[in-house]
């Protein structure tokens, strides 16, 4: 959606501190493992806010843009970067401020158009839903609109999550001085209003969010940093610190098809998709209740600074700036 200009100043200053940080940073906190990355190649996508690897075409990740596009869906191919398909969905009206896409149990693509920017003003939002297309080609899928309400009030967010298991969906709101995670209905109802309850608070500025393939892991990004839970039967625990890349406006994440990296996406034009690491060695380890995190858990992971510890650092130098004119902003 439009952006009110003091919020459109305070993002300046968060793109332009996080374009000079990847100047001054030669080398990203980016893991050896998992798929390298690739950049999205496609004019038509310059804000980037979702990522989903997708269930049916290996190497193939879904996006889409925030606002002012329509109702589509585009799917990337990691080995090119190209758009290989785009999706039109049908049956639900103009999307406001798509902010979302998660692949759930069902084979279903789960598209959030939840986004707010003007801090909760819209009584509602809404959910996507439509089957992930079996042939990638260009074409027009029907998809069911569902009706989005949370149980305290109207709320800005751009993370929606459906648990790979039970089919749960999931959103977290976005706050600068952190939010909840809320959790909707055991089955979303097309004809009634869904209300999301907050389920667990989160000690982040939360720009998207993904559930591990075997559902045992949490993994919630933001513009400088992540947190990793341990699902926990759906009271999930704070695992460790994600090694987040630097980037200019990062928006989006996803895990890679077999759990064993994640996968980070920005706004912009050509934007990049960049590999991270997985605290607890992702799939085929042990179980993030079992295992005790990698380098980047929290006070874990053994002596020196890792890239990923110097950026950090670096990034909260940044962090004071660009707060302190946010809060400026605000009085003005």
């Amino acid at each position: 959606m439009r952006r009110s200009p003091s919020y459109l100043a305070g993002a300046a200053v968060r793109s332009a501190a996080g374009a000079a940080l990847v100047v001054a940073l030669s080398t990203p906190a980016v893991a050896d493992s998992g798929d390298g990355g690739f950049t999205i190649k496609d004019p038509r996508i310059t804000e980037s806010s979702g990522l989903a690897a997708s269930h049916l075409h290996p190497g193939i990740y879904w996006t889409h843009n925030d606002s002012d596009d329509g109702p589509y869906l585009y799917a990337v191919d990691s080995r090119t970067g190209e758009t290989v398909a785009t999706v039109t969905m049908s049956g639900v009206g103009a999307p406001r401020d798509v902010e979302a896409i998660s692949l759930g149990p069902d084979g279903d693509l789960y598209v959030g158009d939840i986004g707010d920017n003007l801090g909760g003003t819209w009584n509602h939002v809404w959910i996507y839903k439509l089957p992930e297309p079996k042939v990638l080609k260009d074409q027009t899928i029907r998809a069911t609109q569902y009706v989005v309400k949370y149980a305290d009030g109207p709320r800005n967010a751009e993370a929606l999550m459906v648990h790979p298991k039970t089919g749960r969906v999931y959103i977290a709101d976005k706050n600068e001085d952190g939010g909840h995670l809320y959790e909707g209905p055991a089955r979303l109802s097309p004809s009634g209003t869904n209300v999301f309850r907050p389920v667990a608070t989160i000690d982040l500025w939360v720009t998207d969010g993904a559930f591990s393939p075997d559902g045992r892991q949490l993994a919630l990004r933001g513009y400088f940093g992540g947190i990793a839970y341990t699902w926990n039967d759906g009271k999930p625990k704070r695992q460790g610190r994600l090694n987040v890349p630097l980037q200019g406006q990062g928006e989006s994440v996803t895990y890679t098809p077999d759990g064993s990296g994640l996968m980070y996406g920005s706004e912009g034009k050509d934007s990049p998709v960049q590999a991270g690491s997985v605290p607890g060695g992702g799939a085929g380890s042990k179980s993030p209740s079992e295992s005790g995190g990698s380098a980047s858990a929290d006070g874990e992971g053994g002596g020196g600074l890792s890239t990923g510890a110097k950026g950090a650092l670096a990034v909260g130098a940044v962090l004071v700036v660009v707060f302190g004119v946010r809060r400026l902003l605000r009085r003005s």
